[in-house]
Protein backbone atom coordinates (compact mmCIF):
# COMPACT_ATOMS: atom_id res chain seq x y z
CA UNK A 1 0.00 0.00 0.00
CA UNK A 2 1.45 3.34 -1.03
CA UNK A 3 1.44 6.49 1.00
CA UNK A 4 0.60 10.01 -0.12
CA UNK A 5 4.28 10.92 -0.07
CA UNK A 6 5.13 7.97 -2.34
CA UNK A 7 2.43 8.99 -4.81
CA UNK A 8 3.68 12.56 -4.88
CA UNK A 9 7.27 11.41 -5.44
CA UNK A 10 6.19 9.09 -8.24
CA UNK A 11 4.30 11.92 -9.95
CA UNK A 12 7.12 14.43 -9.73
CA UNK A 13 10.30 12.40 -10.21
CA UNK A 14 9.63 11.51 -13.84
CA UNK A 15 8.80 14.94 -15.25
CA UNK A 16 11.61 16.62 -13.32
CA UNK A 17 14.12 14.11 -14.62
CA UNK A 18 12.85 14.52 -18.17
CA UNK A 19 12.99 18.29 -17.95
CA UNK A 20 16.65 18.36 -16.90
CA UNK A 21 18.05 17.46 -20.35
CA UNK A 22 15.59 19.87 -22.00
CA UNK A 23 16.74 22.70 -19.73
CA UNK A 24 20.37 21.89 -20.50
CA UNK A 25 19.90 21.93 -24.27
CA UNK A 26 17.84 25.12 -24.08
CA UNK A 27 20.67 26.77 -22.18
CA UNK A 28 23.19 25.32 -24.62
CA UNK A 29 21.41 27.00 -27.56
CA UNK A 30 20.41 30.25 -25.83
CA UNK A 31 23.83 31.14 -24.42
CA UNK A 32 25.58 31.57 -27.81
CA UNK A 33 22.72 33.79 -29.02
CA UNK A 34 22.95 35.95 -25.90
CA UNK A 35 26.74 36.15 -26.24
CA UNK A 36 26.38 37.29 -29.86
CA UNK A 37 24.01 40.13 -28.95
CA UNK A 38 26.24 41.25 -26.10
CA UNK A 39 29.30 41.14 -28.34
CA UNK A 40 27.64 43.44 -30.85
CA UNK A 41 26.78 45.84 -28.04
CA UNK A 42 30.34 45.84 -26.72
CA UNK A 43 31.82 46.13 -30.22
CA UNK A 44 29.65 49.19 -30.86
CA UNK A 45 31.13 50.94 -27.82
CA UNK A 46 27.72 51.06 -26.14
CA UNK A 47 26.32 53.32 -28.87
CA UNK A 48 22.82 52.35 -29.98
CA UNK A 49 23.11 53.69 -33.54
CA UNK A 50 26.46 51.98 -34.06
CA UNK A 51 25.03 48.70 -32.79
CA UNK A 52 22.07 49.01 -35.17
CA UNK A 53 24.53 49.62 -38.02
CA UNK A 54 26.44 46.47 -37.05
CA UNK A 55 23.24 44.43 -36.72
CA UNK A 56 22.14 45.46 -40.21
CA UNK A 57 25.48 44.60 -41.84
CA UNK A 58 27.15 41.86 -39.79
CA UNK A 59 25.90 38.51 -41.00
CA UNK A 60 24.97 35.58 -38.81
CA UNK A 61 27.87 33.68 -40.37
CA UNK A 62 30.31 36.25 -39.00
CA UNK A 63 28.82 35.97 -35.52
CA UNK A 64 28.78 32.17 -35.56
CA UNK A 65 32.33 31.92 -36.87
CA UNK A 66 33.58 34.48 -34.35
CA UNK A 67 31.75 32.73 -31.52
CA UNK A 68 33.14 29.33 -32.48
CA UNK A 69 36.72 30.55 -32.73
CA UNK A 70 36.84 32.73 -29.63
CA UNK A 71 34.08 31.30 -27.45
CA UNK A 72 34.61 27.56 -27.85
CA UNK A 73 37.59 27.37 -25.42
CA UNK A 74 35.61 29.28 -22.79
CA UNK A 75 32.47 27.18 -23.19
CA UNK A 76 34.37 23.90 -23.15
CA UNK A 77 36.32 25.04 -20.08
CA UNK A 78 33.11 25.70 -18.17
CA UNK A 79 31.48 22.43 -19.21
CA UNK A 80 34.60 20.34 -18.49
CA UNK A 81 35.01 21.99 -15.07
CA UNK A 82 31.38 21.18 -14.27
CA UNK A 83 31.81 17.60 -15.50
CA UNK A 84 35.00 17.09 -13.46
CA UNK A 85 33.48 18.52 -10.28
CA UNK A 86 30.27 16.58 -10.85
CA UNK A 87 32.17 13.32 -11.37
CA UNK A 88 34.07 13.74 -8.10
CA UNK A 89 30.87 14.57 -6.23
CA UNK A 90 29.02 11.71 -7.92
CA UNK A 91 31.61 9.17 -6.78
CA UNK A 92 31.69 10.68 -3.29
CA UNK A 93 27.91 10.78 -2.76
CA UNK A 94 26.87 7.40 -4.13
CA UNK A 95 25.45 6.49 -0.72
CA UNK A 96 22.97 9.38 -0.85
CA UNK A 97 19.53 9.31 -2.51
CA UNK A 98 19.42 10.75 -6.01
CA UNK A 99 17.43 13.83 -4.97
CA UNK A 100 19.94 14.71 -2.23
CA UNK A 101 23.04 14.61 -4.38
CA UNK A 102 24.80 17.88 -5.34
CA UNK A 103 23.58 19.73 -8.42
CA UNK A 104 26.83 19.16 -10.34
CA UNK A 105 26.56 15.41 -9.69
CA UNK A 106 23.01 15.32 -11.03
CA UNK A 107 24.07 17.49 -13.99
CA UNK A 108 26.86 15.07 -14.91
CA UNK A 109 24.45 12.14 -14.71
CA UNK A 110 22.15 13.74 -17.31
CA UNK A 111 24.91 14.12 -19.90
CA UNK A 112 25.23 11.33 -22.48
CA UNK A 113 28.64 9.71 -22.86
CA UNK A 114 28.99 10.82 -26.48
CA UNK A 115 28.54 14.44 -25.44
CA UNK A 116 31.23 14.21 -22.75
CA UNK A 117 33.66 12.63 -25.23
CA UNK A 118 32.84 15.29 -27.84
CA UNK A 119 33.48 18.11 -25.35
CA UNK A 120 36.91 16.72 -24.42
CA UNK A 121 37.83 16.23 -28.09
CA UNK A 122 36.70 19.76 -28.90
CA UNK A 123 38.74 21.15 -26.01
CA UNK A 124 41.77 19.13 -27.13
CA UNK A 125 41.51 20.68 -30.59
CA UNK A 126 40.76 24.30 -29.60
CA UNK A 127 42.62 24.96 -26.34
CA UNK A 128 46.07 26.44 -26.51
CA UNK A 129 48.73 23.73 -26.30
CA UNK A 130 50.04 25.46 -23.18
CA UNK A 131 46.81 24.58 -21.32
CA UNK A 132 46.21 21.09 -22.69
CA UNK A 133 47.95 19.37 -19.70
CA UNK A 134 45.10 20.66 -17.51
CA UNK A 135 42.85 18.17 -19.29
CA UNK A 136 44.72 15.23 -17.74
CA UNK A 137 43.21 15.52 -14.21
CA UNK A 138 39.80 16.32 -15.69
CA UNK A 139 39.92 13.21 -17.88
CA UNK A 140 40.94 11.05 -14.91
CA UNK A 141 38.15 12.19 -12.59
CA UNK A 142 35.66 11.74 -15.42
CA UNK A 143 36.63 8.23 -16.56
CA UNK A 144 36.72 6.88 -13.01
CA UNK A 145 32.92 6.62 -13.30
CA UNK A 146 33.24 4.35 -16.35
CA UNK A 147 33.14 0.56 -16.45
CA UNK A 148 36.56 0.50 -18.16
CA UNK A 149 38.16 2.15 -15.15
CA UNK A 150 36.54 -0.38 -12.84
CA UNK A 151 38.09 -3.24 -14.82
CA UNK A 152 41.53 -1.88 -13.89
CA UNK A 153 40.82 -2.37 -10.20
CA UNK A 154 42.82 -5.09 -8.45
CA UNK A 155 44.07 -5.58 -4.88
CA UNK A 156 47.58 -4.31 -5.61
CA UNK A 157 46.56 -1.56 -8.09
CA UNK A 158 49.02 -3.09 -10.58
CA UNK A 159 46.95 -2.44 -13.71
CA UNK A 160 46.24 1.18 -12.84
CA UNK A 161 49.88 1.83 -11.94
CA UNK A 162 51.01 0.32 -15.25
CA UNK A 163 48.60 2.48 -17.25
CA UNK A 164 49.70 5.58 -15.34
CA UNK A 165 53.43 4.87 -15.83
CA UNK A 166 52.95 4.28 -19.57
CA UNK A 167 51.00 7.52 -19.80
CA UNK A 168 53.74 9.39 -17.91
CA UNK A 169 56.39 7.97 -20.25
CA UNK A 170 54.52 9.03 -23.40
CA UNK A 171 53.72 12.42 -21.92
CA UNK A 172 57.34 12.94 -20.87
CA UNK A 173 58.54 12.16 -24.38
CA UNK A 174 56.15 14.79 -25.73
CA UNK A 175 56.80 17.69 -23.35
CA UNK A 176 60.21 17.15 -21.74
CA UNK A 177 62.02 19.24 -24.42
CA UNK A 178 59.56 22.09 -23.85
CA UNK A 179 60.03 21.88 -20.06
CA UNK A 180 63.81 21.99 -20.53
CA UNK A 181 63.51 25.02 -22.82
CA UNK A 182 61.24 26.72 -20.29
CA UNK A 183 63.83 26.14 -17.57
CA UNK A 184 66.63 27.54 -19.72
CA UNK A 185 64.70 30.62 -20.83
CA UNK A 186 63.20 31.29 -17.40
CA UNK A 187 59.57 30.87 -18.53
CA UNK A 188 58.46 29.15 -15.35
CA UNK A 189 54.77 29.27 -16.20
CA UNK A 190 55.51 26.70 -18.89
CA UNK A 191 57.20 24.44 -16.30
CA UNK A 192 54.17 24.66 -14.01
CA UNK A 193 51.56 24.03 -16.72
CA UNK A 194 53.46 21.22 -18.42
CA UNK A 195 54.78 19.48 -15.30
CA UNK A 196 52.29 19.81 -12.44
CA UNK A 197 48.89 18.67 -13.86
CA UNK A 198 50.06 15.21 -14.93
CA UNK A 199 51.55 14.62 -11.48
CA UNK A 200 48.18 15.39 -9.88
CA UNK A 201 46.39 12.59 -11.72
CA UNK A 202 46.84 9.92 -8.98
CA UNK A 203 45.71 12.40 -6.31
CA UNK A 204 42.32 13.16 -7.89
CA UNK A 205 40.98 9.60 -8.05
CA UNK A 206 38.48 8.05 -5.70
CA UNK A 207 35.85 9.55 -3.41
CA UNK A 208 36.48 12.45 -1.06
CA UNK A 209 35.21 12.90 2.52
CA UNK A 210 31.58 13.93 2.99
CA UNK A 211 32.43 17.28 4.55
CA UNK A 212 34.79 18.18 1.73
CA UNK A 213 32.21 17.09 -0.84
CA UNK A 214 29.60 19.31 0.80
CA UNK A 215 32.02 22.24 0.85
CA UNK A 216 32.88 21.76 -2.84
CA UNK A 217 29.22 21.45 -3.80
CA UNK A 218 28.46 24.79 -2.11
CA UNK A 219 31.56 26.73 -3.17
CA UNK A 220 32.11 25.49 -6.73
CA UNK A 221 29.06 27.07 -8.48
CA UNK A 222 29.81 30.72 -7.52
CA UNK A 223 33.55 30.26 -8.01
CA UNK A 224 33.09 28.68 -11.43
CA UNK A 225 30.59 31.37 -12.41
CA UNK A 226 32.99 34.14 -11.37
CA UNK A 227 35.88 32.56 -13.28
CA UNK A 228 33.75 32.22 -16.40
CA UNK A 229 32.77 35.88 -16.16
CA UNK A 230 36.43 36.86 -15.96
CA UNK A 231 37.23 34.62 -18.91
CA UNK A 232 34.33 36.05 -20.92
CA UNK A 233 35.75 39.58 -20.87
CA UNK A 234 38.41 38.89 -23.56
CA UNK A 235 35.80 37.04 -25.64
CA UNK A 236 33.53 40.08 -25.65
CA UNK A 237 36.47 42.34 -26.58
CA UNK A 238 37.56 40.22 -29.54
CA UNK A 239 36.62 41.88 -32.88
CA UNK A 240 33.86 40.28 -34.89
CA UNK A 241 35.21 41.80 -38.12
CA UNK A 242 38.78 41.65 -39.48
CA UNK A 243 41.11 44.43 -38.35
CA UNK A 244 42.39 46.46 -41.29
CA UNK A 245 44.36 49.62 -41.94
CA UNK A 246 42.99 51.80 -44.72
CA UNK A 247 45.55 54.13 -46.30
CA UNK A 248 43.78 57.30 -47.41
CA UNK A 249 45.15 60.18 -49.49
CA UNK A 250 44.71 63.42 -47.55
CA UNK A 251 45.79 65.74 -50.35
CA UNK A 252 48.74 66.60 -52.52
CA UNK A 253 50.66 68.40 -49.77
CA UNK A 254 49.57 66.16 -46.87
CA UNK A 255 50.95 62.77 -45.84
CA UNK A 256 48.59 59.79 -46.20
CA UNK A 257 46.22 59.01 -43.36
CA UNK A 258 46.19 55.55 -41.78
CA UNK A 259 42.72 54.58 -40.50
CA UNK A 260 42.76 51.44 -38.35
CA UNK A 261 39.52 49.57 -37.68
CA UNK A 262 37.02 47.08 -39.02
CA UNK A 263 35.29 47.51 -42.38
CA UNK A 264 31.55 47.25 -41.76
CA UNK A 265 30.52 47.48 -45.41
CA UNK A 266 31.50 49.10 -48.69
CA UNK A 267 29.39 50.42 -51.55
CA UNK A 268 30.08 52.30 -54.78
CA UNK A 269 30.68 55.59 -52.96
CA UNK A 270 31.97 55.02 -49.43
CA UNK A 271 33.71 52.47 -47.24
CA UNK A 272 32.32 52.45 -43.69
CA UNK A 273 34.89 51.69 -41.00
CA UNK A 274 34.36 51.11 -37.30
CA UNK A 275 37.50 52.74 -35.93
CA UNK A 276 39.44 50.80 -33.35
CA UNK A 277 39.62 53.85 -31.10
CA UNK A 278 35.88 54.50 -31.40
CA UNK A 279 33.45 56.03 -33.85
CA UNK A 280 32.28 55.22 -37.36
CA UNK A 281 34.14 56.70 -40.34
CA UNK A 282 32.78 57.10 -43.87
CA UNK A 283 35.71 57.24 -46.30
CA UNK A 284 35.16 58.05 -50.00
CA UNK A 285 36.42 55.21 -52.16
CA UNK A 286 38.17 57.67 -54.49
CA UNK A 287 40.59 58.65 -51.68
CA UNK A 288 41.55 55.10 -50.66
CA UNK A 289 45.04 54.12 -51.74
CA UNK A 290 45.16 50.60 -50.24
CA UNK A 291 43.86 48.39 -47.44
CA UNK A 292 45.89 45.84 -45.49
CA UNK A 293 44.94 43.14 -43.01
CA UNK A 294 46.57 43.41 -39.56
CA UNK A 295 46.99 41.29 -36.46
CA UNK A 296 45.78 42.34 -33.03
CA UNK A 297 47.92 42.52 -29.90
CA UNK A 298 46.39 39.29 -28.55
CA UNK A 299 47.71 37.40 -31.57
CA UNK A 300 51.33 38.34 -30.89
CA UNK A 301 53.28 35.53 -29.14
CA UNK A 302 54.35 35.92 -25.51
CA UNK A 303 56.28 32.66 -25.10
CA UNK A 304 59.11 31.18 -27.11
CA UNK A 305 58.26 27.59 -26.20
CA UNK A 306 57.45 24.91 -28.72
CA UNK A 307 56.28 21.32 -28.38
CA UNK A 308 57.65 19.33 -31.31
CA UNK A 309 57.71 22.42 -33.55
CA UNK A 310 54.22 23.55 -32.44
CA UNK A 311 54.06 26.90 -30.66
CA UNK A 312 52.49 26.56 -27.22
CA UNK A 313 50.14 29.52 -27.77
CA UNK A 314 48.56 27.86 -30.80
CA UNK A 315 45.76 25.36 -30.61
CA UNK A 316 46.10 22.16 -32.59
CA UNK A 317 43.66 23.50 -35.19
CA UNK A 318 45.53 26.78 -35.44
CA UNK A 319 48.85 24.97 -35.73
CA UNK A 320 47.39 22.90 -38.57
CA UNK A 321 46.26 26.12 -40.24
CA UNK A 322 49.77 27.56 -39.97
CA UNK A 323 51.09 24.47 -41.73
CA UNK A 324 48.68 25.08 -44.60
CA UNK A 325 49.20 28.87 -44.71
CA UNK A 326 52.41 30.10 -43.15
CA UNK A 327 52.42 33.33 -41.11
CA UNK A 328 53.00 36.40 -43.26
CA UNK A 329 55.15 39.33 -42.28
CA UNK A 330 53.20 42.20 -40.72
CA UNK A 331 52.60 44.94 -43.28
CA UNK A 332 54.39 48.24 -42.70
CA UNK A 333 51.04 50.07 -42.62
CA UNK A 334 50.08 48.11 -39.50
CA UNK A 335 53.22 49.32 -37.74
CA UNK A 336 52.62 52.91 -38.77
CA UNK A 337 49.05 52.73 -37.39
CA UNK A 338 49.37 50.67 -34.19
CA UNK A 339 46.28 49.55 -32.31
CA UNK A 340 45.19 50.93 -28.97
CA UNK A 341 46.83 48.01 -27.14
CA UNK A 342 49.87 47.59 -29.38
CA UNK A 343 53.32 48.76 -28.41
CA UNK A 344 55.04 49.03 -31.77
CA UNK A 345 57.69 51.60 -32.44
CA UNK A 346 56.91 53.77 -35.43
CA UNK A 347 59.78 53.51 -37.95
Amino acid sequence: MTTVEDDRQARTSGPIKSRQPEAFWTLFVALPAAFSILRLWVESGGQLQTMLLLVSNVSATNLIASMLVTGTPLVTTGIIAAIAIGSVLDISTEHLPADRRPAFARFTRTLPDWFIVAIFVLAFATWKILYLPLLAPAVMVTIQRSNWYQTLDDPHKFKRSTVYLVTIAVYGWLVSPAILDAWITGEFMGIVLFGIPILLVPAVTGPIPDRLAKLISLASPPILFALLLLGAAPVFATPILPVTVTVRDSGAAEPPEYVRGQVIYSNDVNTVILQEKGGVRYIPNSTIREQVLCSTADELPRYRLRVHDLHVEDSLLRALGRRVRSVTVTDAACRVAPGKHDRIAVP
